[in-house]
């Protein structure tokens, strides 16, 4: 009897084996876990990635909330598996240069044969050029084209204005015809003041112009009276010199 009882507990000894050594096991595995998953994370440049990986393992060893829904491991970047289409190489013209360039040097030719044409037909008293910021400027004193408070054009002025319209067609800019006056007040019912003789002059260029078939839309006209004077209007001189039609050949912007 003593016997078969020193059996039966030698038995239950032998079936409840000590299993402390789990824990440190278990602990080793996840450690181990916790090493490959920063060794993988580490090995990638997606610092995003690498943050959600650390937030991830803070949550499981410490217990804590992670505030993002999107942490954790992401596979696969879905935007950059896509297939990208080549970029196609661009090319550049070789030889053609900037447009402005291109245009400045037909303003330039426009005015040699401008001045050719002035020197030619000795015209220097009554037409002068300009190359300002705004384009090239045609001055032409009133008396060439206009009699003394009127806006009709002289026949006269026809081959004048004729050989201009040739040139200026050599050229797609824009033009501005603005008429100026003197400061003396008219004198006569048809303009109230010197600002619509200005005008009327002005238009009446451009309408010669049009009828000569340059473009409508590149024209305009303005007349600016007696208020943008190239001198004091304080002698006969002056106030003659500040009678004129300015007709400017715009720079392309």
């Amino acid at each position: 009897m003593i016997r078969r009882l020193k059996k039966l507990e030698e038995d239950e000894q032998e079936e409840h084996i000590d299993e402390s050594w789990l824990i440190p096991y278990a602990d080793i595995l996840t450690l181990l876990l916790a090493l490959f998953i920063v060794l993988f994370a580490s090995s990638s440049i997606n610092i995003s990635k690498y943050n959600a990986i650390m937030k991830s393992l803070k949550s499981e060893l410490t217990g804590t909330k992670v505030d993002t829904k999107t942490a954790g491991l992401t596979v696969k970047n879905t935007q950059k598996s896509q297939k990208q289409p080549p970029k196609q190489p661009v090319t550049h013209p070789k030889s053609a240069p900037p447009k402005s360039a291109n245009n400045d040097q037909d303003l330039e030719n426009l005015k040699q044969k401008l001045e050719t044409y002035i020197k030619k037909n000795h015209l220097q008293a009554v037409i002068t050029l300009g190359d300002t910021q705004r384009g090239v400027e045609v001055t032409l004193k009133d008396y060439i084209l206009f009699d003394s408070g009127k806006a009709n054009l002289k026949p006269s002025s026809y081959k004048t204005l004729s050989a201009i319209v040739g040139l200026l067609n050599t050229v797609s800019n824009p033009i501005s015809i603005e008429g100026h006056t003197d400061n003396v007040p008219i004198k006569n019912s048809e303009f109230k003041s010197n600002w619509e003789l200005s005008a009327a002059r002005a238009a009446s260029v451009l309408h010669f112009f049009e009828s000569k078939n340059i473009a409508d839309q590149r024209m305009q006209f303005t007349g600016y009276g007696q208020f943008k004077p190239l001198y004091k209007n304080d002698t006969n001189k002056h106030r003659q010199a500040n009678r004129r039609v300015n007709i400017v050949i715009l720079r392309n912007n």
